[in-house]
């Protein structure tokens, strides 16, 4: 009897790249023994439905092709089954910083060919209140350009990219008062900017998550930046964000399973690039090890 795969993409992702690889892609399953069935998705949330709303059970991977934010609908939709499945992912977005970390090829044909002759790889994954996150959590600075961005901006421009953009504009940069809380340890002042990641990178800046980073350990890589008072301290922390040479008061950079973020404010969040919405009390936690997503025999 043959496998069963649902195929989930996104054929405006990246440079709409989907469309020119997809009967390759497809070509590479069916070779495979797999029986595939094919959804593309149109709307924001497709990614989502298409997990939820079937008989899960019937099939034996979910494969997906997109940008980030497909891959975290697809997660997104499978946490919320009883039976989780294996996700192969072949990336086709901008940055495609998660695939990178876990070495998925940038070659849409290889990174299929992952999918079916690869191995599984267990990795954490975030709940942030009621919602999941893959790799990213993050406010503050130009995070909502990203997600209020046309799709075809996203092409040309990587999230990190905003980011410093948007340092270098000191004047119109806002400070939310804030209090972080991680386990005894209670962090409070006004910050610009804060990531909380399990990546080796983040808008294609490796290091920027920090050093001896795993995708499988049960913590995240927490990054909180306060508000620089003079163009001197703005390029003291640019250089500490690029290099993670973190010698400055001005940032704060620990590891946590779980933390709480309270603001006298709501803040907009994006969880992988995608508006998170706006909150003013948000919990965090790592759920260790619930994600199994195939990955490159190691060599």
């Amino acid at each position: 009897m043959k496998k069963k795969m649902l195929f989930i993409y996104n054929p405006r992702a990246g440079k709409s790249q989907i469309r020119s690889n997809l009967l390759d892609m497809i070509d590479i399953f069916v070779k495979a023994g797999y029986e595939v069935t094919a959804y593309p998705t149109q709307a924001q949330g497709d990614g989502i439905r298409a997990v939820t709303e079937r008989q899960i059970g019937y099939y034996d991977m979910i494969a997906c092709s997109g940008g980030d934010g497909t891959l975290d609908e697809v997660v997104t939709g499978m946490m919320r089954c009883e039976k989780r499945l294996p996700i192969g992912y072949v990336p086709a977005g901008t940055t495609n910083d998660f695939a990178g970390s876990l070495g998925i090829p940038r070659s849409m044909d290889k990174a299929a060919r992952v999918i079916v002759d690869g191995r599984s790889f267990r990795c954490d994954v975030g709940g942030f209140n009621e919602n999941i996150f893959v790799y990213i959590a993050a406010f503050g600075l130009f995070t909502d350009v990203s997600y209020e961005t046309r799709q075809d901006m996203k092409n040309v421009l990587g999230h990190m990219a905003y980011v410093l953009e948007g340092m270098r504009k000191l004047s119109k940069v806002r400070s939310y008062t804030m209090k972080v809380t991680c386990g005894d340890r209670a962090i409070e002042g006004d910050f610009i900017f804060g990531m909380i990641t399990n990546s080796l990178s983040v808008g294609g800046f490796k290091k920027i998550t920090g050093d001896n980073v795993k995708l499988d350990d049960g913590v995240f890589e927490v990054t909180l930046i306060k508000r620089p008072g003079n163009p001197v301290e703005l390029n003291t922390i640019m250089a500490a964000m690029v290099n993670r040479n973190i010698d400055t008061d001005l940032m704060e950079c620990f590891t946590a399973s779980e933390l709480q973020i309270e603001s006298t404010e709501e803040i907009a969040w994006t969880l992988d690039g995608e508006f998170g919405g706006r909150h003013s009390r948000v919990e965090i936690r790592n759920y260790k090890q619930a994600l199994e997503i195939r990955v490159p025999e190691e060599e």
